[in-house]
């Protein structure tokens, strides 16, 4: 369990560095200014990845047939979380340009996409062991 966890985190982390990197690279070199912090935005979202896989990791241990559960209660957590966080930065704009929309949707598609195959990989390890 826990070196399935470090195995996740390392790949989260991989892709926080290239995907972070690029996209700031991209923002700079078009030199596009956005109302938040891009590194903010993608530092919640690799810390709520890594917890959300960590919440289903361990309940799939104690009780395997409500992992999936977990699973959608921790990503309903996780929006909420992300709305409560960066309601003042994000949303008190009226109207977000493309490029802010894009660097906000990029992040969560990108980490929300990850999480859900490393966590249908575990269940469905779980589910035939």
């Amino acid at each position: 369990m826990i070196k399935r966890i470090l195995y996740f985190t390392v790949i989260i982390l991989a892709v926080f560095a290239i995907s972070f990197f690029s996209h700031d690279y991209t923002l700079n070199s078009k030199e596009i200014l956005l109302s938040f912090s891009l590194l903010k935005v993608y530092s919640f979202h690799v810390i709520a990845a890594i917890i959300v896989y960590a919440i289903v990791e361990l309940v799939a241990d104690n009780l395997p047939n409500q992992a999936g559960y977990a699973y959608l209660a921790s990503i309903f957590l996780k929006i909420g979380f992300f709305v409560l966080i960066f309601q003042a930065s994000i949303f008190a704009n009226e109207a977000l340009s493309k490029p802010e929309r894009f660097s906000l949707v990029i992040p969560l598609f990108l980490f929300l996409i990850i999480e859900a195959i490393a966590v249908s990989k575990l269940l469905n390890n779980k589910q035939f062991s």
